[in-house]
């Protein structure tokens, strides 16, 4: 987790059980709360550095990144 995801997380990165991105991210939302949800809707999501949406599978040893929009210049 990057950014405004990992400040409403508390931390870099975690562990969750699921065979889908969707899986792994309802799971994210439900131990971290609202405030990440809401992180979430604005972010991207990639697998193992590929851009991915919530239908792709995914397996242990898969990386599920979350990557707020980044603002600045």
């Amino acid at each position: 987790m990057f950014a405004a995801a990992r400040e409403a997380s508390g931390c870099g990165h975690d562990e969750f059980d699921g065979t889908s991105v969707a899986h792994v991210l309802d799971a994210a939302c439900a131990r971290y709360g609202d405030t990440f949800a809401a992180v979430l809707a604005t972010s991207r999501v990639w697998v193992n550095g590929e851009p991915a949406d919530r239908s792709a599978g995914v397996g242990a040893d898969d990386e599920v990144a979350v990557l707020p929009p980044v603002s600045g210049g």
